[in-house]
């Protein structure tokens, strides 16, 4: 992931303050967006009866998200890994606990028994020369017929363009639209099952948020996830 381990390090202790500074702009503070996007994966999951047990937080940063996770999918353990040692060693030391524990992507090694990854916002930090490597250690975390969530943010979401140019750590972020992405899903392996879109209204247009359920398919909200599986 070239320089991203020494740039997140550096933002380790900050990641938080800077994220939500960046989020103001939508009303809304880091965990509504960690738990809508959580929540919709087990949504997802749950259309397919397919229960989690044991689950995989790629690019996990600090760690906020692996609570989430383990709450809303029902997962019985999570492995949270990311390239930052700084970021690992802070999500180690406020959110491990007997059912979760974290690594570095360099000491992790994939042993095809997750049942369910999940990554959020990870791949526009990753050069697209080193995008397959990263897909492949997903694909090999993942048991026959796991399932990876993988969620990005829309750049064809002008409100997403305006936060990520705010973002002290997305200033080198190379975007990747849902074409980009289900293409470089299938190049690694994966088999795509859906592809939806949220978030289309800031806290001001709260009111009309029980449209987005009705808005999944409109390729304008201003993240996307793309549910994949490998073969099995």
């Amino acid at each position: 992931m070239n320089s991203a381990p020494a740039k997140f390090d550096e933002y380790a202790q900050t990641y938080g303050a800077a994220l939500e500074t960046t989020r103001a702009a939508t009303g809304e503070d880091s965990e509504f967006f960690a738990r809508g996007r959580v929540k919709w994966l087990a949504q997802c999951l749950g259309v397919l009866e397919e229960p989690p047990r044991r689950l995989l937080d790629f690019g996990c940063g600090s760690g906020s998200t692996a609570p989430l996770m383990l709450d809303l999918l029902g997962g019985q353990s999570l492995v949270g890994i990311d390239v930052s040692e700084r970021s690992v060693e802070q999500a180690q030391n406020v959110h491990a606990s007997a059912r979760i524990r974290f690594d570095t992507i360099s000491a992790y090694r994939p042993d095809a028994s997750m049942d369910v990854a999940y990554c959020n916002g990870v791949f526009h930090h990753i050069v697209p020369a080193e995008r397959q490597a990263s897909l492949r250690l997903v694909y090999d975390s993942l048991r026959p017929a796991g399932f990876f969530s993988f969620w990005e943010n829309n750049p064809w979401n002008p409100g997403t363009r305006y936060c990520m140019h705010r973002c002290a750590f997305d200033q080198d972020a190379i975007t990747i639209s849902p074409r980009q992405a289900r293409s470089l899903l299938r190049a690694a392996g994966f088999e795509l099952i859906r592809q939806d879109f949220l978030f289309y209204f800031p806290a001001f247009l709260g009111c009309l948020r029980g449209l987005e359920p009705f808005l999944t398919k409109v390729p304008l909200g201003g993240q996307y996830q793309v549910l994949c599986r490998k073969p099995a």
